[in-house]
């Protein structure tokens, strides 16, 4: 059985007197494909600045891996594709290559210098999102879809086994959007696990193998199938407001 690699127990997180999270208790498997889906506010970026280590809980416990948060370390076995990405600036003069090698930068020092081996790691990151024939085009030349497969390849190279993606098709077109999910599949295959935050219920319904409803308090936790056959009004009552869900299903 998979063991968990994400823990959280009875966290509670607060903003000076307002509270954000309440009593979450969540866990992620190795190899599962996470869902976060819930309103705006909701906390779904709080709890991704706990997972990160960027805040501290109030009240409760996280632990990464079998270690508590307070003593992880590796932290290269935890990959992050920032929702600021879809923003990146085209007129940033790097090469694929050069954005790829700054995610080693955590490791080696912003002015160290590459080895053989970490060369080969930025090429074989870049493979690995079937992005080989832009290496050395700059990074403001590339579509929307394809900067996010290299932002994406950036968040791999340093190996990670947890992938978290905030809003990461956000200004992806549709056809390009799918070509994603099949990527984010592909690398849910080689077993490395995928949380991915998203306002899209029906295609997060359709792709992720556990959906997390999340609005302050953990609403839903379980089966695509169970959370994909629920009635608008069920769901509108985890957001807290109308929902007018045209499809479940992508």
């Amino acid at each position: 059985m998979n063991e968990d690699i994400v823990n959280m127990h009875s966290v509670d997180f607060y903003y000076g007197s307002r509270q954000a999270l309440s009593n979450i208790d969540f866990s992620i498997k190795s190899g599962e494909f996470i869902g976060l889906v819930g309103p705006n506010g909701g906390g779904k970026t709080t709890l991704i600045k706990l997972l990160l280590g960027l805040e501290k809980p109030t009240n409760g416990s996280i632990s990464l891996f079998g270690q508590s948060i307070e003593r992880f370390k590796q932290k290269n076995k935890i990959g992050y594709v920032s929702q600021k990405s879809n923003t990146f600036n085209r007129g940033f003069p790097a090469t694929v290559e050069e954005v790829v090698a700054m995610g080693l930068t955590s490791k080696k020092g912003y002015f160290r210098r590459f080895t053989k081996q970490d060369k080969q790691k930025i090429k074989q990151a870049i493979a690995l999102v079937g992005m080989e024939a832009y290496s050395h085009d700059n990074i403001g030349d590339l579509s929307g879809g394809q900067q996010q497969r290299i932002f994406i390849a950036r968040a791999l190279v340093s190996d990670p086994e947890l992938l978290i993606l905030d809003e990461p098709t956000v200004g992806v077109d549709a056809e390009n959007v799918e070509k994603f999910f099949n990527l984010l599949h592909e690398l849910n295959k080689k077993n490395i696990t995928l949380l991915l935050v998203t306002h899209d219920i029906g295609t997060m319904t359709h792709h992720a193998s556990q959906v997390v409803c999340l609005n302050k308090t953990l609403h839903f936790h379980g089966d695509p199938k169970v959370f994909q056959e629920m009635t608008d009004q069920e769901v509108s009552q985890f957001y807290g407001h109308q929902l007018n869900l045209v499809s479940h299903q992508h």
